[in-house]
């Protein structure tokens, strides 16, 4: 499913990333976890296509697509078909409604706005939202937010889930209930995540849990 080979990032003369490599398998729940600026967002980033490695001899392969080659149009294709993100601060536009929020990625996939909008309904049917559709992110609670969030990763039947910090915004309660619906998305539709965190219960539940130190996968 992901094969990333020789991963460097430098900043200026901060390199990030040390030459990470990571590989995961289709339905596999992977954790990253480490201290803060040890490179697991950069990680994240990179893997991604979010940015692009500093070294030229990296290896990238998502779904049987090698990325290295592409441009900026074509990545840019690629991600909004294969890759969801769900992120630590929702990243909600507040002038849109639920199913409006959840329906962009499809429309700018190239759905027209009633089938997307269709099928951002019944993803949020999905995750027990059915009654908010039509709420704005400011009538929502975080919870609810979170989930709107999901949906908006999953409308493009992605294959993988790219999580920075998901829960991190979120009180116990609301986090747990996240954590429980990414492992019933992974069984219902064999769905791949990819998830940096500092929950360690989120990183115990996961099929593998890496750790990372100074740019470089330690564990």
């Amino acid at each position: 499913m992901i094969i990333a080979e020789n991963l460097h990032k430098k900043y200026g003369t901060l390199e990030v990333l040390k030459g990470v490599s990571l590989h995961v398998k289709q339905g596999e729940v992977v954790s990253i976890v480490g201290p803060s600026g040890a490179g697991k967002t950069t990680l994240l980033q990179l893997v991604g296509t979010l940015d692009r490695p500093t070294n030229p001899d990296y290896k990238l392969v998502i779904n049987q697509t090698d990325l290295k080659g592409l441009n900026d149009k074509e990545l840019s294709k690629f991600r909004n078909k294969e890759i969801g993100f769900i992120f630590q601060f929702h990243q909600l536009l507040p002038e849109f409604t639920a199913v409006e929020n959840v329906a962009i990625p499809a429309l700018i996939a190239g759905l027209s706005k009633d089938a997307a909008e269709r099928k951002a309904a019944e993803l949020l049917d999905l995750l027990g939202l059915s009654a908010r559709l039509r709420h704005k992110p400011a009538k929502l609670s975080g919870g609810e937010q979170q989930r709107v969030a999901v949906a908006r990763a999953l409308i493009n039947n992605p294959s993988v889930i790219m999580a920075d910090e998901p829960s991190g915004n979120l009180d116990t309660e609301n986090a747990k209930q996240l954590h429980k619906l990414f492992f019933e998305l992974r069984d219902r539709f064999n769905q791949t995540f990819v998830i940096v965190t500092h929950n360690e219960e989120l990183a115990a539940m996961s099929d593998r849990k890496l750790s990372m130190q100074d740019g470089l996968i330690i564990d």
